[in-house]
């Protein structure tokens, strides 16, 4: 399993990484907007866009995306964003880190290895300490968090979306790449 940051020779992987969790149903966290982009292609332009304060898009904030692939067949198994900074919803309710994880590839350890492969490159975007949230009632990410260090700071609720979110600190500067 690697960590990369995807390209165009992963198109077909991304749109049935997106196809799996349309027909799941499942929240497609650490992604963007992927559910709105059928065109693979398009996603993979925003991601780029991303990368720099001056060509992110009003309202967000620069974001490393990855995709986390099976070396063998270049199967798409989970896809992680990292916010290089916060806007106000960010700091209050989302964190530096998104991630999910395929509905088929899921209870394999995938987004606990996703997550330490990630906080090194936190640190070497300067974040000493990267918040991860993740909702009250989801034990898996928790067990993801707390696997890589996370320190519960609070709970925290998100009006818009009636959700309860849990708040967990991360110390990136141990992080070994």
């Amino acid at each position: 399993m690697k960590l990369i940051e995807p390209t165009p020779e992963y198109a077909d992987q991304i749109a049935a990484y997106r196809r799996a969790f349309l027909e799941y149903g499942g929240s497609m966290d650490g992604c963007g907007p992927l559910r709105r982009y059928e065109d693979p292609m398009e996603w993979l332009a925003f991601v780029e866009a991303m990368k720099k304060p001056e060509t992110t898009p009003e309202g967000l904030v620069p974001a490393t995306q990855l995709i986390y692939v099976h070396e063998e067949d270049g199967k798409i198994a989970g896809m992680i964003q990292i916010r290089h900074y916060f806007n106000e919803y960010l700091e209050k309710y989302a964190g530096h880190i998104g991630y999910s994880v395929a509905p088929d590839e899921r209870r394999r350890g995938h987004a606990t290895a996703m997550l330490r492969l990630a906080l090194p490159i936190c640190r070497e975007l300067g974040i000493e300490k990267a918040l991860v949230c993740c909702l009250v009632e989801n034990e898996a990410s928790r067990r993801t968090i707390l696997n890589n260090g996370g320190v519960y700071e609070s709970t925290v609720y998100e009006p818009e979306r009636d959700m309860r979110l849990e708040r967990y600190w991360i110390d990136t500067r141990s992080a070994e790449r």
